[in-house]
C-alpha cells in the first residue's frame, strides 16, 4: 500500500545500539509498521491483559491530532471505533500534552513501542485512562531490521541515482575495491540478522519465515511473514494448510501493484505448498548440504567472478539447491535471492562458516535492475571475466545507501545501515 509522505520536521527518533553502532528509530516507521499491520496480530493484547483485534488500522493523518482516525478494534470482545495515537515511549502522550487537548479525547487505542514504566497511562482530559499496547514483543523483525528494509525501500522507490556519477570519476579498481567492502557490511548485517530470528524462532521456523518472506518478493513481505506466524512448518509438512483460506486471511493486505503473474502471492503460496509437501524436512536438508558447500582459500576472495563460478561449480550447486531443497517448487531469479537472502546467511549464522565468497558471486537474482546497469556502466561488469554477480550489486545498494544515510542527517531521517 501507499505510504505518504510525512514532514521531516514531524518525525521523532529513537536512538538504539545496533551491529554497527548507534541506528534511529523513527516514529514515522512505527506509524507503517501500525499501517501495514507488520507485527503478530495473533499474541496482540492491551497492557491490562485484554485481547485485541485489529479490524481496520485507520486512516493515517498527516495533519493535526492522532495519526489514525476511524480505526476499528476488538478489546475484550467488545467493538470499539475512534482514533489511535502511537508514540516511542508511553511517556510520550504526557510530554506531547495530550491529556490537556480535546483532539485526542477520542482515542481508543494508544500504542507504544517500548514498555511503559509503572503507573505511566494515557489519559483523555477527563481522565480516563486510554488501554495502550506495546508493539515490541510483537514484531516480526528486529528494530535494527525493520529500519535496514525501511531504507532499502525507500531507495529502492527512488528515480534520482545521480550519486553514481561520483563513482564513474574513479578508477574501475578502486569503484570494485570500495562494493566488495560495502558487500562484505552487508553480509555481516544479513548474517546477523539470521542468527538473530534462528535465536527467537529456532532453526526449523527461522529457515520457513525466511523462505516465506522471500517469495513474497518486496510489496508482499509483510503478508506472507504474517502467513508464516499464523500457518507454522509443520503444518504445511503435515499438509493441513489450506492456501486459498491462507490467501483470503490476508486478503487486505496484498499488493499486486507490478507484479508478474509469477510472482502473485497467491502463486507463491502454491509453490510452497508443493515445496513442503515434497520436502517437508526442508530445513535439515539444508543443513545437510552444507557438507557440499566449499570454502575458497583466502586469496579467493580477489578471484573474478567467472573463476570462482567455475572453481566451486555453482551452477551444479544451484541445481542442487532447486532439487534438493526447493523440490524443484522455486527455480530462476527468486531461487537465487532464497540462496543470498536466506540460505546461506541462516547457514552460516548457524554453522560460523564464512560463506561470504559463494554469496558474493552467486548470480544476481532479482535485485533492482538498475543496479546492473549501472554496474555496466562503471566498467565493473563486463560479461566475460565478471559477470553480474550478487555480491557487487549489494555493494552497490550498501554503498547508495551510505549516501543516502550521509545526506540524510540533516533533515532527521533514519540513516540506513550498512
Amino acid at each position: 500500500m501507499p505510504i505518504p509522505a510525512q514532514p521531516a520536521s514531524d518525525w521523532k527518533v529513537a536512538e538504539i545500539q545496533g551491529l554497527y553502532g548507534p541506528f534511529t528509530f523513527p516514529e514515522r516507521l512505527l506509524q507503517k509498521i501500525w499501517l501495514r499491520g507488520e507485527f503478530d496480530s495473533t499474541r496482540a493484547a492491551t497492557e491490562d491483559g485484554r485481547p485485541l483485534q485489529v479490524l481496520r488500522s485507520g486512516r493515517w493523518n498527516l495533519l493535526g491530532g492522532p495519526d489514525f482516525r476511524d480505526a476499528r478494534l476488538c478489546l475484550g470482545g467488545r467493538e470499539l471505533a475512534g482514533d489511535v495515537e502511537l508514540h516511542l515511549h508511553a511517556g510520550d502522550w504526557a510530554t506531547h500534552a495530550h491529556a490537556a487537548d480535546r483532539l485526542y479525547d477520542h482515542v481508543v487505542l494508544h500504542v507504544v513501542l517500548f514498555p511503559p514504566a509503572p503507573g505511566e497511562l494515557a489519559l483523555r482530559t477527563d481522565g480516563t485512562p486510554i488501554p495502550t499496547l506495546v508493539l515490541l514483543p510483537l514484531l516480526l523483525h528486529d528494530l535494527e531490521e525493520y529500519a535496514a528494509e525501511d531504507a532499502v525501500e525507500t531507495l529502492a522507490s527512488r528515480t534520482d541515482w545521480h550519486a553514481t556519477e561520483e563513482l564513474a570519476r574513479r578508477p574501475v579498481s578502486e569503484v570494485r575495491a570500495l562494493l566488495q567492502a560495502r558487500a562484505e557490511e552487508r553480509w555481516r548485517q544479513k548474517g546477523h540478522f539470521a542468527r538473530r530470528r534462528i535465536e527467537r524462532l529456532g532453526w526449523d521456523e527461522a529457515c520457513h519465515h525466511a523462505a516465506l518472506e522471500i517469495l513474497g518478493y518486496r510489496f508482499n513481505r509483510v503478508p506472507m511473514l504474517k502467513v508464516a506466524v499464523r500457518a507454522p512448518l509443520a503444518d504445511w509438512a503435515g499438509g493441513t494448510v489450506a492456501v486459498d483460506a491462507l490467501f483470503v486471511a490476508e486478503r487486505a493486505a496484498w499488493s499486486r501493484q507490478g507484479l508478474r503473474p509469477a510472482n502473485h502471492p497467491r502463486v507463491r503460496l502454491g509453490q510452497y505448498a508443493v515445496w513442503t509437501h515434497a520436502q517437508p524436512t526442508w530445513p535439515g536438508q539444508l543443513l545437510k548440504l552444507a557438507d557440499a558447500l566449499a570454502i575458497l582459500p583466502p586469496e579467493g576472495r580477489a578471484w573474478p567472478t567467472a573463476l570462482v563460478r567455475r572453481r566451486l561449480d555453482l551452477p551444479a550447486l544451484r541445481a542442487r539447491f532447486a532439487c534438493e531443497i526447493a523440490a524443484e517448487a522455486i527455480g530462476g531469479t527468486r531461487l537465487d535471492n532464497l540462496v543470498c537472502d536466506g540460505f546461506l546467511p541462516l547457514l552460516s549464522a548457524w554453522t560460523s562458516a564464512d560463506y561470504f565468497p559463494l554469496w558474493f558471486h552467486w548470480f544476481m537474482g532479482d535485485l533492482p535492475p538498475r543496479l546492473a546497469s549501472v554496474l555496466k556502466a562503471l566498467g565493473i561488469f563486463d560479461g566475460s571475466s565478471q559477470p553480474a554477480c550478487h555480491g557487487l550489486a549489494q555493494g552497490l545498494l550498501g554503498w547508495m545507501l551510505a549516501r543516502e544515510a550521509e545526506s540524510d542527517v540533516g533533515h532527521k531521517k533514519a540513516p540506513a545501515l550498512v
